[in-house]
């Protein structure tokens, strides 16, 4: 181990070495490529930037975190001991294309003749940030922002499709997507609705540091009438410990099924099951095609369609990467073809779940994922399979759950249509996921 660590350390030493030779001549490190930033805000990443000169940057092509040092004055042994230091905290070759970071100077140094900073802040996502401080000690760490969870109501009446009636409201059209892909995928078409269908909404909001918005964080009801039909929906846990969400109606009745219809949206099926299929490639010979093929664009998100435990995530000849799912001990499913696995064996995944991406590996002619599906140990037709809908609660919960959503659909009936209001002050929650 201590071997492989001087080998990376100088690798390191090499590399910066090579660059400050190769470019000496040409170019002097004393301006870095980030500029002075001008800060309104008083406090960030847990420092009173007021007190600090701010020089914010992407990481650019080329880029390293000794590079980067370099440029701003830190010599190559305290990179050598910074490297050392944070090694444990965060992998600083890990440094991503076009992820922003942040130089932190004293406003003390503005008297040195060579202005060198003392804090590093690099951010992976939006929430998350690492911080390498080499003030005084070498210390390293991973912190999140602040998260704020506003809740709030919409309604809106149908024209010709809901994302047109969200666009004119000025709505995240994430809420279209999560009303129709998991919340009503499977009572409502959405490709049909009609003019004059109308819904009632109340979902939450996601806000990094009060001010950057991420998006609709969860919907907690909602109640659409369509094609004359009154549909309500109400979320509900129904395992604490798998942190399994579902939606139910009034009456406790669950409104998914326990298998989508497709692992990716927005694909087209590109081949069907089909035990006679004749291909040229093999002369014309009945090759069986115990899958559905679903076209999609390379790295397309491909999801589980319904809860399982991964049993296999590996690589064939044929199936290219794949994942296989068994959901009990009757139904197995099966992805192939895929660009990059996601889930690992053992993992439990639930429906719509993320567990790999659209490729072209194995004995694939295109971009696309073969969906197989095993029924009592043989591959079956979902398609036509009667599929079982999903559990539906159980009686310990019924009753639990009425009484949850009473206060929830007195809100969602006193809502007026063509209101987008947040509500009072005490339901923004922040640093918390909202109950």
């Amino acid at each position: 181990m201590q071997l492989k660590r001087l080998v990376a350390i100088a690798i390191i030493a090499i590399s910066i070495y090579t660059c400050k030779e190769d470019n000496s001549a040409e170019k002097e490190y004393e301006k870095e490529l980030a500029e002075i930033v001008e800060e309104d805000k008083i406090i960030e990443f847990g420092f009173d930037l007021k007190k600090h000169i701010v020089k914010r940057d992407t990481i650019q092509k080329g880029d390293s975190f000794g590079e980067i040092l370099e440029r701003n004055n830190i010599g190559y042994s305290k990179i050598f001991q910074i490297v050392e230091k944070a090694k444990d905290s965060f992998d600083i070759t890990n440094l991503q294309l076009g992820k922003p970071y942040t130089l932190l100077f004293s406003k003390e140094s503005l008297n040195d003749s060579i202005q060198k900073p003392d804090t590093f802040i690099y951010q992976p996502n939006q929430e998350e940030y690492v911080v390498i401080n080499f003030k005084d000690s070498i210390k390293a760490y991973t912190s999140r922002k602040p998260i704020t969870y506003v809740e709030k109501t919409a309604t809106g009446v149908i024209e010709s499709s809901i994302s047109e009636t969200l666009e004119d409201k000025g709505l995240s059209q994430k809420l279209a997507n999560k009303m129709a892909d998991e919340i009503y995928a499977w009572t409502i078409d959405f490709r049909r609705l009609q003019k004059g269908d109308r819904f009632k909404v109340i979902y939450t909001d996601k806000y990094i540091d009060d001010t950057i918005y991420a998006g609709v964080h969860n919907v907690k009801a909602a109640y659409f009438e369509h094609n004359r039909d009154s549909l309500y929906a109400f979320q509900f846990e129904t395992d604490s410990i798998k942190g399994i969400i579902d939606y139910f109606n009034e009456d406790a009745k669950n409104l998914r099924r326990a298998f989508l219809k497709a692992p990716v949206q927005f694909s087209r099926i590109s081949s069907r099951y089909n035990l006679k299929r004749r291909i040229a490639h093999y002369g014309y010979r009945v090759k069986a095609h115990k899958g559905t093929d679903f076209a999609a664009a390379n790295g397309t998100p491909i999801m589980a369609t319904a809860n399982g435990t991964v049993t296999k995530s590996g690589y064939g000849r044929g199936n290219g990467k794949f994942v296989k799912i068994r959901h009990n001990a009757t139904y197995e499913t099966q992805y192939l073809h895929m660009s990059r696995r996601k889930a690992k064996v053992g993992e439990f995944v639930k429906q719509g779940d993320v567990i790999g991406y659209v490729g072209n590996t194995g004995s694939s002619a295109g971009n696309h994922v073969c969906y197989r599906f095993w029924k009592n140990g043989k591959q079956v037709d979902p398609f036509r399979e009667k599929l079982p809908e999903a559990k539906p609660i159980s009686d310990s919960l019924k009753i639990k759950y009425l009484d949850h959503i009473k206060p929830v659909r007195q809100r969602l009936d006193n809502i007026f249509f063509l209101e987008v209001e947040p509500l009072v002050p005490e339901n923004t929650i922040t640093e918390g996921p909202i109950s």
